[in-house]
């Protein structure tokens, strides 16, 4: 399909193939495909090119392709491409070229937003270890030289731990980059960038993509092969260890032994070869706990054993059997970055989204009673109502973890009490931590808790906490794939999603009602901020809550969102009642 305007999309008449788009009902669909084409006018204009206007094309064309190389990078408020040969379907786009253009960039916006008058501006780099770091970290070098940086190799780190070392002593750096891509697969890389402030937000690296691009399409010379400063190596990982041993102590100031408050516990971690074997060794270990039973401790960038994702079903299944072999009091799962995590309790119960929420929430609001906990549009009824029994508020908002850690932020500038927010996903933030999502620091609460019970004269472990959580009986979710140029994606997923609020709005869907927490200043399907101050969208998404069209009683909910990620459109669907979701994706399919 010939590249159109975002403007002519929206206002081009949508065409869908019903064949298509639900083909297995009446059985649940796995997996669907939407398909959009823009009318087409009726005539052509006639168009007489001379050759020189021809090459100029050609040489436009070729900026223009480069340029949005860069820009389809962007990934929220991270980069992620295909950093290695070896995808299906996929071309390598995380170049060194493009790494460094944008580290190059980074450093620049750094100094213009960021300086204090100090100097030299000193930026740090962590990496997982994925296979493509070292090359990929030689071009983040490069590019923060060109900018006139200082740059300092941290090697293997966490996430984490590179916004901490904005503001550790003596560490204290201007900005970090940590590179990642989280979960996904060792074909793939990333960026993700901090200053002191905490993460950079979407519309911010946009910017700095921006940026990258102008300097990409027209560099000649595609990547530096030479760096004159050579990055200078510390070791933060020991300082960032210290700091969570210290607040362990701290917080659980044991009445016989204070600097080994684990002893006589059995915990268990699996770190999936990511980054997370740290924790293990000089945390836990240190302050006297037994970890043996561990897995998959050392860091392997190809990740041999299972994806390192609390989320993924293998790897909570490896943890749970460690967790029953060895009667542990607890296991915990990391994803690669560790800025997500999950638990098993001590009896075998994995401990992850929705119920890694609600474990969270109920420690959270023994600390601070009335505090509204944000989530993303996507969680339970159930959830709602385990948080509000405890006395606290729930707001739902935009799926994206910084979208609900950054509404937690404006919650608290706003007056309104905010200490925990965290994503479906195990991205998971308090405010006592800067705001920082840091899968350890969630996992060091949970530890301090169960510490607690113990003194306290329990032993029915964690997961006693949410006993009560109610959980929906069904629960699914759709991919329907986006048929179109990848620069036409995103507009054609606008498109079809404000169609689906359209119907809504209209009432072509009977009991289907946009959501909304006025307690919080989220309207219109948990997406847009009614306060005066209201945040940038990075992806169009709307939460409908359902009820019978007789009795008006609530009974589930359908979140349709654009995914970030790829070219589709992500539709999720709970229902507390037998067979809900297939009638939700009935109604959806034929309206």
């Amino acid at each position: 399909m010939a590249s159109t305007s975002t403007s002519s999309l929206m206002a081009s008449k949508t065409v869908i193939s019903k064949t298509a788009l639900f083909s297995s009902l009446p059985g649940i669909v796995s997996r669907s495909f939407l398909t959009f084409a823009p009318a087409s006018p009726s005539v052509k204009p006639l168009r007489i090119r001379s050759s020189n206007v021809t090459k100029f094309d050609e040489v436009t064309n070729s900026l223009d392709e480069d340029m949005d190389q860069i820009r389809r990078l962007q990934n929220g408020s991270d980069v992620r491409g295909v950093a290695l040969e070896g995808e299906k379907g996929r071309t390598v786009d995380l170049t060194p070229a493009a790494v460094e253009a944008i580290a190059e960039s980074f450093g620049e916006w750094v100094a213009a937003t960021e300086s204090n008058g100090n100097g030299v501006i000193k930026i740090s780099l962590g990496r997982d270890p994925r296979v493509s770091g070292g090359k990929l970290s030689t071009a983040v070098f490069a590019g923060l030289a060109r900018a006139g940086c200082l740059a300092f190799d941290m090697g293997l780190a966490t996430t984490p731990a590179c916004f901490m070392s904005t503001l550790l002593s003596p560490f204290e750096y201007d900005a970090s980059i940590m590179m990642t891509a989280s979960h996904l697969p060792y074909t793939r890389n990333g960026l993700k960038f901090f200053t002191k402030r905490g993460g950079l937000t979407s519309p911010e690296v946009e910017k700095i993509c921006d940026l990258a691009a102008r300097k990409y399409a027209t560099r000649q010379t595609k990547v530096s092969t030479l760096i004159r400063t050579r990055p200078q190596q510390v070791d933060f990982m020991s300082a960032y260890s210290k700091h969570l041993r210290e607040i362990i102590k701290e917080r659980i100031n044991h009445p016989e032994h204070y600097d080994t408050p684990l002893k006589g516990f059995q915990i268990v971690v699996n770190a999936g070869n990511g980054s997370g074997g740290f924790f293990t060794w000089d945390v836990l270990d240190k302050l006297g706990a037994d970890t043996f039973g561990s897995l998959y401790l050392n860091p392997d960038g190809m990740f041999p054993n299972h994806i390192p994702n609390p989320e993924n079903k293998i790897a909570m299944q490896h943890t749970r059997a460690a967790v029953l072999e060895n009667s542990a009091d607890l296991g915990v799962v990391f994803d690669t970055d560790v800025d997500r995590s999950g638990v098993v309790d001590n009896k075998g119960n994995p401990i992850n989204g929705d119920k890694l929420i609600a474990l969270m929430s109920a420690i959270v609001l023994k600390e601070h009673p009335g505090s509204t906990v944000v989530t993303d549009a996507r969680t339970s009824m159930g959830l709602t109502r385990f948080i509000t029994e405890r006395g606290g508020r729930h707001c739902l908002y935009r799926v994206g973890y910084r979208n609900v850690i950054d509404k937690g932020v404006e919650l608290n500038k706003d007056g309104i009490e905010t200490h925990l927010m965290m994503e479906t996903s195990g991205h998971g933030a308090v405010k006592e931590n800067h705001f920082l999502d840091d899968g350890a620091y969630m996992v060091v609460k949970i530890i301090i808790e169960m510490v607690r019970m113990r003194l306290a004269g329990s032993n029915e472990g964690i997961g006693s906490l949410i006993e009560d959580l109610e959980e929906p009986l069904e629960a699914v979710e759709l991919r329907l794939n986006i048929l179109s140029e990848p620069r036409d994606a995103k507009a054609k997923g606008i498109e079809a999603i404000e169609t689906f609020r359209q119907y809504i709005e209209e009432g072509k869907l009977k009991g289907w009602e946009l959501g909304t927490c006025g307690d919080c200043w989220v309207t219109e399907g948990c997406l847009v901020d009614s306060n005066d101050h209201p945040s940038a969208i990075d992806a169009h998404m709307y939460r409908a809550r359902v009820s019978d069209e007789e009795s008006g009683e609530e009974y589930g909910w359908v979140h349709m969102r654009q995914s970030i990620h790829n070219p589709n459109i992500a539709l999720n669907m709970q229902s507390m009642l037998p067979g809900g979701c297939l009638s939700m994706t009935r109604i959806f399919r034929d309206q």
